[in-house]
Parts: C-alpha cells; structure tokens; sequence
C-alpha cells in the first residue's frame, strides 16, 4: 500500500475531528476547527450539532464559510438566534461539550494568550483578542486546540492569560467559578498533548514517524511523558479524500500535499 502524502495541517485536522463524538454539540469558529467537525460528520459523529458564535445552530453549510458571518452557515440550519441568546442560553447553560479553541501561546496548564506578545501597555504584537473565546473556555466540557508544535507556542507561561486553562494547576478552575472542563487536548504536528491530575500538559501521543524528543524541543518547559505513551492511528485515504474533494476543494485553509 503505497504512502499517503499530507500537509501538517490535514495531519492536525484529522486528529482533531477523531476527538469528537457523535451527538456532541460543538461551539465552532471557521478554518481548520470548523474542517475538522464537518470531517467529523461525515466519518463518524453524523449527529454533531455545530454552533457558531454569529447566533447559528446546527449548521449544514452549503459550502466551506469564510467567517462566522457567512450567509452559507444560515442554510439547513436548526435555528438561527442572536449572539446574546448563543453565549447565555447555550454556552453558559450548559449546552455545549466542546469548545475549539486557537490562540499563539498555550502554556503548561492550557491557559491560551490570543492578546498580546510583550507587555500589555507597550507589546510588542497586538493580537486579535478574546472575541467569545474566553467565555467557550470557561464554560464548555471540553476544549481542544489545533497549533504546529513550536517552541514559541509553548512557553512554560503565558504572556497574557485570554483563555483560561487550569491556571496554575487543578483546583484553580473551581476556585474560579469556572464550570467547564477546561482543555483536554492538544493537537500539534508531533502529537497530542492532555492534562494529567495536577493539570499539567504532557505529552500521551505521538504521530506516526514522531519522537519524544522532537516534542521536547518543541517545547518551552519540561514536557513529560504519559507512562504508556500512544501512536495516532494513521491518516487514511478515506480521510484525506473528504477533506480535499467535498470540504475544501480550492485550498482556502488546507495546505494540500498532493
């Protein structure tokens, strides 16, 4: 059987549509996240409800949205309601399992900055913000990051805390207020990255062709090791053929490998 060829994209899009289960209901924004559920839906959860921020529940998209307000995410819809209804009578009801969530700093305890690198009054980058996200991190079961596994993605602290993980540790999240699960999972390049019980990232999983120590590297702290470390299963033809042909055909967010 010959080798399949993919981008560290498809890579990451792939592992993060096997996370989700069917039924769950998916607080989504557009790009690899929004990819990775509709992968989802027509593998194996043909029952995933995706919500997106914009006020739009259980979305069939005609074709792939190219923000969350695009016209597209209104068509085969459940209900259509305002964003103040989105974040009070779903989000922090309860209704939501996952959240996905991006950022350019993810720490050791999954707190994720998306505002600024350097000090907040003078940065030296100005990111673009919370937007909903801290809200999703704050109140959803479970939350779940894509990002290429580099070095300056992962310090051992965030710069600016947008998104809250397990702040410094188990417990914090309770102590808070915070009702949901926090982050469960890191998808990267390399591998998968989960809390163990003091909330801590380390490192459960690693691709196919992948090392420990390249996940090191990678990493701005320590990264320890799940002691039964797993491999993902690999990227099927099936998979790669979905993404490619139906979901994205033209390229927009896939940086295609053939």
């Amino acid at each position: 059987m010959p080798e399949l060829n993919y981008s560290s994209a498809e890579l990451m899009i792939i592992n993060a549509a096997r996370l989700l289960r069917d039924g769950d209901v998916v607080f989504v924004g557009v790009g690899q996240p929004n990819l990775a559920c509709n992968l989802a839906k027509r593998t194996h959860a043909p029952n995933l409800v995706m919500i997106y921020e914009a006020g739009v529940i259980g979305a069939e998209p005609a074709r792939l949205p190219l923000s969350i307000g695009d016209p597209t995410l209104v068509s085969g819809s459940l209900s259509v309601v305002s964003m103040y209804d989105i974040f009070s009578n779903y989000l922090q009801r309860g209704n939501v399992d996952v959240g996905f969530m991006g950022g350019a700093q993810i720490d050791k305890y999954g707190n994720i900055n998306a505002t600024v690198i350097g000090g907040y009054a003078h940065p030296k980058v100005r990111l673009p913000g919370s937007g909903g996200s801290q809200e999703i991190a704050a109140w959803a079961r479970r939350c779940y990051i894509m990002t290429p596994h580099q070095k300056r993605r992962f310090p051992e602290k965030v710069e600016f805390m947008t998104s809250a993980g397990f702040i410094n540790g188990k417990g914090d999240r309770e102590r808070a207020g915070l009702r949901g699960g926090g982050m469960l999972a890191v998808v990267t390049d390399i591998g998968m990255m989960e809390p163990d019980e003091s909330g801590e990232m380390i490192l459960t999983a690693l691709h196919p062709g992948k090392t420990v120590e390249e996940a090191k590297a990678n990493t701005g702290w320590d990264l320890r090791t799940a002691p039964q470390l797993k491999v993902t299963e690999p990227v099927t033809n099936k998979e790669l053929k979905i993404l490619r042909r139906e979901l994205d055909p033209t390229g927009i967010y896939l940086k295609s490998a053939g």
